[in-house]
């Protein structure tokens, strides 16, 4: 009974080391994200240039993120993270200097958010991946869950402090705050958080990478429910775009743009994310996780449409909040259903590929919708990409696949 207890304090004791880490390192990288997203819309004011940011935001992950998939497999997981946390916090540093120095084009951030998005491409399938190593799998559902909370706890609060700071200092002051709290974070990695190497990594490689990405690919291309899963996420991604990125934009445009305004509409999809993710945490969803994810992106979709026809400012913000609440009862499931259903010694690959794919789909969304909000209306793309995520939404309720893979774990024993 003792050893029990052991057991379940330890591994309590090493996620909440980790997840403090990575809450303390997200804070830094959401101020900057902040900070650097609202200089953009306010200074520019055009669809093109948050393209281009966008873009930027999001290639270098996409080339990145199959090789870091087979690295997560390959490689000490915990060591990824804690280089690519570096990584980001020197490039920051570098950025910092450069602004000081009377260095501040348009271009260098979006320079800096290659670079940031470089790292980020490294860190996130070895974190999706080593959850499993760190969690008993009855767990995963409450602890994903109360990372989204964590998560969106840190959205709520960063963007009041990252307007508070570009009020009343200068953005090299938000850069260097990311830098101090990435040191932070790296420094709780290396010194309390205690993560076993896994098997495979444990081991000397007899395999070359090339090896292992085609092996990962074959993983993949052999399980049905993968095909179906990556092909419904790489359309619902492109169909996302403009309620992700556009909704800065339409409201500077449509409702006047002032700093508040922009505050608002992500402090009202932060409130949502909190509940959302305590509704998930503590609910645990439908059994079968693929009738969870549908009626969460039955909410999405509609939502998506009602920003399109929002008559007034605070109706908008009250249908950025349902949005809100709707993600993390999407993405814990989803999260969650690849962690249990997925080999431990794949996991990093198929995470990889599911970045990839996240990190493809958003900027073709972009490409398509970005410089079509210079010549149509943001509420016309809200709303056609609302009704599509519904008609998508069929597809994904109705999948024999995907089902069956969404039925709980214990049924396959």
């Amino acid at each position: 009974m003792n050893n029990v207890n052991d057991q379940q304090k330890s591994w309590l004791r090493n996620i909440i080391l980790f997840l403090s880490s990575q809450t303390i390192s997200l804070f830094g990288s959401s101020l900057v994200q902040y900070a650097i997203m609202w200089h953009i819309t306010l200074t520019t004011e055009s669809g093109l240039m948050m393209t281009l940011y966008i873009i930027c935001g999001f290639i270098p992950t996409f080339i990145l993120s199959p090789i870091a998939g087979v690295w997560a497999d390959r490689y000490n997981r915990k060591m990824l993270i804690i280089v690519s946390d570096g990584f980001i916090a020197f490039s920051t540093l570098i950025l910092a200097i450069l602004f000081m120095m009377g260095f501040d084009s348009i271009w260098l951030l979006f320079v800096m958010a290659a670079i940031r998005a470089f790292g980020t491409g490294i860190q996130t399938p070895s974190v999706a991946a080593i959850l499993p190593q760190v969690v008993p799998k009855e767990k995963l559902t409450k602890v994903n869950g109360a990372n989204g909370s964590i998560q969106a706890v840190i959205m709520f609060i960063s963007p009041m402090v990252s307007a508070a700071l570009l009020a009343n200092t200068t953005i090299e002051i938000i850069f260097f705050i990311d830098v101090i709290t990435a040191a932070i974070a790296i420094f709780t990695m290396l010194t309390f958080v205690k993560i076993a190497v896994h098997e495979k990594a444990a081991v000397k490689q007899t395999t070359s990478y090339f090896a292992d990405f085609k092996e990962g690919l074959q993983y993949i291309n052999n399980n049905s429910f993968l095909k179906s899963f990556f092909l419904f996420f790489a359309i619902f991604f492109v169909l996302m775009a403009p309620a992700a990125f556009l909704t800065p934009l339409q409201v500077t445009r449509s409702f006047g743009g002032d700093v508040w305004q922009l505050t608002a509409i992500e402090l009202a999809f932060s409130i949502g994310m909190i509940a959302g993710g305590g509704i998930i945490a503590a609910w645990g969803g439908f059994s079968n996780k693929i009738s969870t994810m549908t009626l969460a992106s039955v909410i999405m979709g509609a939502c998506t449409l009602a920003l399109g026809i929002a008559p007034a400012f605070w109706l908008y913000l009250i249908f950025m909040g349902v949005f809100g609440a709707a993600m993390p009862i999407f993405n814990t499931p989803t999260t969650v259903l690849l962690q249990e259903k997925i080999s431990e010694e794949y996991l990093g690959r198929v995470f990889g590929v599911m970045g990839m794919i996240s990190t493809s789909m958003m900027p073709i969304g972009m490409l398509i919708f970005g410089p079509l909000a210079d010549v149509v209306d943001i509420e016309w793309l809200l709303v056609g990409t609302g009704l599509f995520i519904l008609i998508l939404t069929i597809f994904l309720s109705r999948n024999k696949a995907l089902i069956e893979a969404g039925q709980p774990a214990v049924t396959e024993s």
